[in-house]
């Protein structure tokens, strides 16, 4: 835990810096004209002002913008579900440590979130769509790119040094969730999964043991994935991703917190109810098959015409964790609760 904190602070930093840098730099390349960026880009796009408009990515049938509240229901409410964000609280001495952290994280995600508004219209403006997918169709490397142009362009010193940082930011940022993930991952398989495991059937391997074992596991299987995703686009990957963290953690945090009569197999329906259709939907999704820019496009077995499942998936989750606790038999425990809630507004107990 301690070394992957020390990996996102440094990835923290250098994201922080080099998004800054090129931020500015987008700026100056436009005299501090945002209005004119945004007329270049649009004019660069090939698709005129509708470039500025909604609905160019997702289209104007009713699949498209049911698709585009999916993505943002996932995104706004999967946030919160996260299990390698969840485990960052493990890193604070104290309660109040832990809100003043939220603070900073919010502060700075959020200056971040405004910078890549200036880095995407930025690229469109000065690179343009065709020569962005031209070196990759998925766009991934729109910013290394703007970066090397920003720099002085191709053979340049000033140029290959701010694609050099740009792709150490690259590296540093992907190191970093891939750590925090992977701890997330393995200790869930050691202190979750084996541990009740060994409680049931008596002796067996340390959950230390056991968490390393599940920590190569995961990484090979996650490499093998990414691996068949290298094609797709990495910023409509993590989308997919918050929708399974909304569906399956986010309705067993909230019930937790704020419903008293909420039971264990409400909890435990709540995370199969909400994962196992997310997974599922995805799995029958244009996502994987179907369509050209599928995992495999030349198969079809698409039956979810959504590529996101957040807007089916996250009501079921939430319906499932209402449904096991009503039907269970289990006298909800209000003392419980009540400690619950008051160390969740105080932060009492949680040195």
């Amino acid at each position: 835990m301690r070394a992957t904190t020390w990996i996102q602070i440094v990835k923290a930093v250098l994201l922080m810096a080099g998004a800054t840098a090129l931020t500015v730099l987008v700026l100056a390349r436009f005299h501090g004209d945002v209005n004119g960026m945004l007329d270049s880009a649009a004019a660069q796009s090939g698709h005129g002002k509708d470039f500025l408009s909604p609905g160019l990515r997702y289209g104007t049938d009713w699949t498209a913008r049911l698709d585009f509240i999916s993505l943002g229901l996932a995104l706004v409410l999967g946030t919160a579900g996260l299990p390698h964000i969840l485990s960052r609280f493990y890193t604070v001495p104290t309660a109040r440590a832990a809100r003043r952290s939220v603070v900073w994280s919010i502060a700075l995600i959020g200056s971040f979130y405004l910078m890549t508004i200036v880095l995407g219209f930025g690229a469109a403006a000065i690179l343009g769509t065709d020569a962005v997918r031209s070196s990759n169709a998925a766009g991934n490397t729109a910013v290394p790119l703007l970066a090397l142009d920003l720099g002085g362009g191709a053979g340049s010193t000033g140029g290959t040094v701010l694609f050099a940082v740009v792709a150490a930011v690259a590296f540093a940022t992907i190191l970093a969730v891939v750590a925090g993930i992977t701890l997330a991952s393995s200790a869930s398989v050691a202190h979750d999964l084996y541990a009740s495991l060994k409680r049931r059937h008596g002796r067996g391997h340390s959950e230390v043991a056991v968490a390393r074992v599940a920590a190569a596991v995961i990484g090979a299987a996650a490499i093998a994935l990414g691996l068949l995703a290298r094609d797709l686009n990495v910023a409509f990957l993590v989308g997919l991703a918050f929708a399974v963290a909304a569906s399956a953690n986010l309705p067993v945090l909230l019930y937790s917190l704020f419903w008293r009569d909420f039971t264990t197999r409400g909890a435990v329906w709540s995370v199969y109810g909400g994962l196992v259709p997310a997974v599922l939907l995805v799995l029958l999704s244009p996502v994987v098959s179907g369509s050209p820019e599928a995992l495999f496009p030349h198969l079809d077995f698409q039956y979810f015409p959504l590529q996101n499942p957040g807007l089916v998936s996250i009501p079921l989750g939430f319906l499932a964790g209402w449904l096991g606790t009503v039907t269970s038999a289990e006298e909800p425990n209000e003392a419980r609760h009540a400690e619950t809630e008051v160390r969740a507004l105080t932060g009492a107990g949680a040195v």
